[in-house]
C-alpha cells in the first residue's frame, strides 16, 4: 500500500486525512500492525485509485508436515495424510516436471517442513501412498484418476517398499519378490518385514520375468548360464529389487553361486529402476539385463523369458478403508484398464484386485476387501 501512495506521489498525512484516519493508523496499516476493516479498505482503495485486492490479499494457507525425503526450499511437494502424520514428497525428476504440486515446502528443520498450499487441502486425506517399481503402477494412477483417485507413487524396488510401508511412509507398497526356498512370492518378505500386523495381500496382475536383450538378440542369449560367456556385459538391479532376487535364483539354479557370479562382468553395475536397466541395453552400455517383458518391449529390445510371477499390493488393515485404495481396486477390476495392461506386454490381470492372502493377526473386527 505504501508503494502505491509513493507511486501517485501522495504524502502520508494527506492520504491518512482523505481516508478519514490518523496518520498513525495509517502507519500501522503500512507496517501490517493492523488489519483494516472493510470500510476503511474501501476508502483506501478509492483515494489511491485501485481495488482492494491490490492492497490486500489473504496470506497463503500453510501447514506442517513431516518432509519425506531432501529437497532445497521452496520444494514443490505432494501432501499425504498416512495414518497419524501430514507427509509431504518433494517432487523431482522427470517425473516431478508433470505433476501438480500440492504446496511448496518453505522451510524444514527436525525432518518438518512449513507448506505453503497452492491447492484444496482435503486432498491430502484422500491421497493414496503407493510404493514400487513396476512402471504399469503409472498407469494405473491414470486409470484411478478416472474414478476420481488421488494416487502418489513413489518409485521404490520392493524390499524399500517394504521398508517404507513399516516406516509408516506409505499406505501400499506395491512388490515382486521370490522365495527360491520356499517357492513361494512376496508373503515371506511381508510377514519379515511387517511382524505382528494384519496385513492383506492383493493380487495385482502377474507378469513375465526374464532377461532382456539387443533388438535381434545378437549375442544369442538363451539362459543365464551365458552371462559366463566372456565379453558379455550385463546390467544389474539394486539388492531391494525383486529382479535381483529373480536373477540371483536363476543363478544359483544354474549352479552359479555368490562366489563366482562377482566374476560375471557387470554383475556389480546397479540402476534404481526396470526401466533404467532397459536403457543401458538400448544404449549399447549392456548387452543383457533382468527385467519384466514390459520394460524390454517399451525399449524396443528383445526378451528372453525365464519366469511368471506374482505383482501384489500389501496393505495393512488400518488403511484398507483409505478412499484412495477403493478408487485404485475400482480401476484395477475396470476391463479398460486390464486390456491397456495387457497391450504393454507379458502381463496378465485375471484376478486383478482380489484378495490372496491376510498375514499377522486377525484384523479386529474384520474388514470387508472394497
Amino acid at each position: 500500500m505504501r508503494a502505491r501512495r509513493e507511486q501517485l506521489g501522495l504524502r502520508a498525512g494527506e492520504c491518512a486525512r482523505l481516508t478519514g484516519i490518523t496518520r498513525q493508523a495509517l502507519h500501522a496499516i503500512e507496517t501490517g500492525a493492523y488489519v483494516p476493516n472493510t470500510l476503511t479498505a474501501l476508502q483506501l482503495a478509492r483515494v489511491l485509485s485501485c481495488c482492494v485486492e491490490d492492497l490486500f490479499a489473504l496470506a497463503p494457507a500453510g501447514v506442517q508436515a513431516r518432509l519425506v525425503g531432501q529437497a532445497p526450499p521452496p520444494a514443490r511437494v505432494r501432501l499425504a495424510q498416512v495414518g497419524p502424520e501430514l507427509l509431504a514428497f518433494p517432487l523431482s525428476g522427470q517425473a516431478g516436471l508433470g505433476e501438480a504440486a500440492d504446496g511448496l515446502a518453505q522451510s524444514a528443520a527436525g525432518g518438518l517442513a512449513q507448506v505453503e498450499l497452492l491447492g484444496d487441502p482435503q486432498r491430502a486425506a484422500q491421497t493414496l501412498v503407493v510404493a514400487g517399481c513396476d512402471p504399469a503402477l503409472s498407469l494405473l494412477g491414470t486409470h484411478a484418476a478416472r474414478q476420481e483417485g488421488h494416487l502418489l507413487l513413489r518409485p521404490l524396488s520392493s524390499l524399500a517398499a517394504l521398508r517404507a510401508l513399516a516406516a509408516g511412509e506409505a499406505h501400499a507398497a506395491g512388490i515382486h519378490l521370490y522365495d527360491a526356498r520356499s517357492g513361494v512370492s512376496n508373503l515371506p518378505f511381508v510377514e519379515r518385514a511387517l511382524p505382528d500386523r494384519a496385513v492383506h495381500v492383493l493380487t495385482l496382475w502377474m507378469w513375465e520375468q526374464g532377461l532382456m536383450v539387443a533388438p535381434g538378440n545378437p549375442c544369442g542369449v538363451t539362459g543365464v548360464e551365458d552371462l559366463l560367456r566372456p565379453g558379455l556385459r550385463l546390467q544389474n538391479r539394486e539388492p531391494d529389487a525383486g529382479s535381483r532376487l529373480l536373477l540371483d535364483s536363476w543363478l544359483d539354479a544354474a549352479g552359479i553361486g555368490p562366489e563366482r557370479r562377482l566374476d560375471l562382468a557387470g554383475y556389480g553395475h546397479e540402476v534404481g529402476t526396470p526401466l533404467a536397466a532397459a536403457e543401458r541395453v538400448a544404449a549399447g552400455a549392456a548387452d543383457v539385463a533382468p527385467g519384466p517383458r514390459s520394460a524390454a518391449l517399451a525399449l524396443g529390445l528383445d526378451f528372453v523369458p525365464l519366469q511368471t510371477e506374482r505383482f501384489d499390493l500389501v496393505v495393512p488393515d488400518e488403511f484398507l478403508a483409505h478412499p484412495g485404495l477403493h478408487r485404485l481396486l475400482a480401476a484395477v477390476r475396470q476391463p479398460a484398464f486390464r486390456s491397456d495392461l495387457c497391450a504393454l506386454g507379458g502381463y496378465d490381470p485375471a484376478h486383478a484386485g482380489d484378495l490372496w492372502q491376510t498375514v499377522g493377526p486377525a484384523p479386529q473386527p474384520p474388514k470387508e476387501i472394497p
